[in-house]
């Protein structure tokens, strides 16, 4: 009798061993894939930082690394381009420029990015609890 409740208990004790196992290596690998996606999220957003100041304060678009910025960020700016029209504030050596788009898709991308981490966190923990 004490034997069958030994290899019970040892039998429940495993496959609670096994069930963390699993968890800590799902979350291990979530935690690598949420920071990988924050990552390529604040360059992203670095990115797009630098041509909404650049345009501000009204940069020659023809210097190398002022043209390397805008034509790198032109492309994460096409979806929303047109919401909303750039206001332009001509200078004596320079036009500033704001461009609302820039503002908005820093904003959007953030959004998406962070639902689909939550949505990865749901997927997980959903298939974590399926274990049990």
């Amino acid at each position: 009798m004490i034997n069958y409740i030994h290899d019970i208990l040892s039998e429940t004790k495993d496959k609670q061993l096994k069930k963390e196992r699993f968890s800590m290596k799902k979350y291990g690998e979530n935690s690598r894939f949420r920071k990988l996606i924050y990552y390529i999220l604040g360059v992203l957003e670095v990115l797009l930082a630098f041509r909404l100041v650049l345009k501000i304060l009204g940069s020659n678009p023809e210097n190398m690394f002022v043209n390397a910025i805008y034509t790198s960020s032109n492309i994460f700016l096409t979806p929303f381009s047109g919401i909303f029209s750039s206001v332009a504030t001509e200078g004596i050596e320079t036009n500033a420029v704001l461009e609302p788009a820039v503002i908005i898709a820093m904003i959007v991308y953030a959004l998406i990015v962070y639902g689909i981490v939550k949505l990865i966190e749901i997927i997980i923990n959903r298939s974590d609890s399926d274990l049990g």
